[in-house]
């Protein structure tokens, strides 16, 4: 047997994915599905796996669709690049996802939305060495003898994916990217999720890994230290609030610098906006991204703050 799909799947929710599964073209013989309830999706992996019959582990989401040749994709990278062990690609926005949803992942898949981590979310280029940036556990190929050396932390949820992407490649496994097996993958349906879902994103990140470990992709660091900016900023305000006022003009030039980020921010808002906009032919987004942009960015950050507060106690 050539495969076998992993779904972890939270005790109270459904496995929307399994409509699609049923679509495969591919030999039934070739691939069976295995998932998974329980309440923490590491442990849901790990044993998915360990009950696998396939070459090739596929974990997958529940709340994912996948194209009839999906798995035919996969066999054809692998069949292309017999070095690698890891693959995935990007978990892109369906369709049929509508309103705050469907423009969150405009956002996502933009470059001043998510930087680097926008190639999970959005078609990049194929490339045979990537990192946690570039996949998630949503979509995502492993070849079943690295599942014996390489687990899923069940202490964290979320960030388990990166930290074993992380793991495998410490252990001189090769991890690839390849945009054609894709799936979509649903979006928050507003924005109270997205902000906990972010927020949840920045907390886990202390937990994962060491501050000098984080230091070798310092643009995690951002978000927080725009975030404290902000608050340095608002402070400064109440403080000497006529630097906002009618003597703005007199105002010292170290006060003009300190307003240099957020003009600078405010106009990439605004520029993103209409381009991300136009790139998705849809010119209604525009007003929502300009809030929706520093929702990610902000909670994001004060997720990452929080997450060094609690390693510290």
């Amino acid at each position: 047997m050539k495969f076998t799909l992993v779904i972890p799947v939270a005790p109270e929710r459904g496995a929307e994915i399994i409509e699609s599964i049923k679509k495969l073209d591919y030999p039934k013989s070739e691939f069976h599905v295995v998932v998974v309830r329980g309440l923490n999706p590491s442990e849901n992996r790990n044993k998915g796996s360990d009950r696998g019959l396939g070459k090739y582990i596929v974990f997958l989401d529940d709340d994912a669709k996948i194209e009839s040749d999906y798995l035919l994709r996969i066999e054809d990278f692998f069949n292309r690049h017999p070095e690698i062990e890891i693959v995935g690609g990007p978990q892109l926005t369906p369709d049929d996802d509508k309103g705050f949803a469907k423009i969150s992942g405009y956002a996502l898949s933009s470059l001043f939305g998510a930087y680097k981590l926008a190639s999970r979310y959005s078609c990049s280029e194929e490339d045979c060495d990537v990192d946690e940036t570039s996949l998630t556990s949503a979509n995502l190929i492993c070849r079943k003898d690295v599942m014996d050396k390489v687990r899923f932390d069940p202490s964290l949820f979320p960030g388990e994916d990166p930290k074993f992407i992380s793991d495998a490649k410490k252990q001189g496994y090769k991890v690839a990217y390849d945009p054609k097996i894709r799936i979509f993958h649903r979006r928050r349906a507003d924005s109270r999720g997205m902000l906990k879902q972010f927020f949840n994103y920045g907390k886990v990140r202390p937990a994962k890994e060491s501050f000098f470990e984080t230091l070798k992709m310092p643009f995690f660091f951002v978000p927080s230290l725009f975030t404290i900016y902000l608050v340095l900023l608002i402070i400064s305000i109440l403080i000497r609030p006529t630097i906002t006022g009618n003597v703005v003009g007199n105002v010292s030039s170290i006060w003009f610098w300190w307003f240099v980020p957020i003009v600078i921010y405010i106009l990439l808002m605004m520029v993103f906006s209409i381009h991300d906009s136009i790139k998705n032919k849809d010119f209604k987004a525009f007003p929502l991204l300009l809030p929706i942009y520093p929702m990610i960015h902000l909670s994001y950050g004060i997720g990452m703050i929080w997450g060094y507060f609690k390693k510290l106690k």
